[in-house]
């Protein structure tokens, strides 16, 4: 047979129960409150570090400085090249007109050139006039000189306008008077040439001076 507990002992495990039980309870009661507080600390913790973490880094004042001395070294870059440019195209505008004017004012030294033996012939035909008896010399030494400045002038590519016994064309002819014809097939047409016109190439530099048929 077991012994028989007293009155005593059953009052001191009934104690020791009851406080095993308020330990537990207690433990379990402190835990949830330590996972609380240890999440909000993390919170206050975050809720610190993300403004500082947010925050753009700000720019030192050197590196502010050093920027600003780039641009405006670029920027004196640029004006001494539009400078540079501006003196360039000056320079190129005043050469060019000095060669335009140069040209205008040269550009027939070729064609006097030309000319210039034809008015030595008239020159020489001149002089001989003085002396001379022969006028049949005297005649083929003009046709001789008018050849040499007609050919002159087909190789400058002036040209004749045809005009005699052609139709009257406004374009081509200035009429300066009209005449009667009896034959009908003058009529209407060109009877006369009062001062001949020529062609540069293909430009009308001088109309003819005709009399019309009708």
């Amino acid at each position: 047979m077991g012994k028989k507990k007293t009155p005593d002992q059953e009052e001191n495990k009934l104690k020791e129960n009851n406080g095993t039980a308020d330990n537990k309870t207690n433990k379990e009661n402190k835990e949830p409150a330590d996972v609380n507080v240890s999440v909000k600390d993390a919170d206050t913790d975050t809720e610190k570090q993300s403004p500082e973490a947010a925050a753009p880094e700000l720019e030192s004042p050197d590196k502010v400085v050093s920027e600003k001395e780039s641009f405006e070294a670029k920027l004196a870059e640029m004006q001494d090249k539009y400078l540079r440019l501006s003196a360039e195209f000056d320079n190129y505008r005043k050469r060019t007109l000095r060669e335009k004017m140069e040209l205008s004012k040269y550009a027939r030294e070729d064609l006097l050139l030309k000319i210039l033996p034809v008015m030595d012939d008239f020159e020489r035909a001149i002089s001989h006039l003085e002396t001379t008896t022969d006028c049949s010399a005297m005649k083929d030494g003009i046709d001789l000189i008018y050849g040499k400045f007609n050919e002159f002038l087909k190789q400058s590519g002036v040209r004749e306008i045809e005009a005699l016994n052609c139709p009257f064309n406004f374009e081509l002819h200035d009429a300066v008077a009209k005449i009667a014809v009896t034959d009908e097939d003058k009529k209407g047409k060109i009877v006369d040439v009062i001062q001949k016109g020529y062609y540069l190439q293909d430009k009308i530099i001088r109309h003819s001076k005709v009399v019309v048929g009708e």
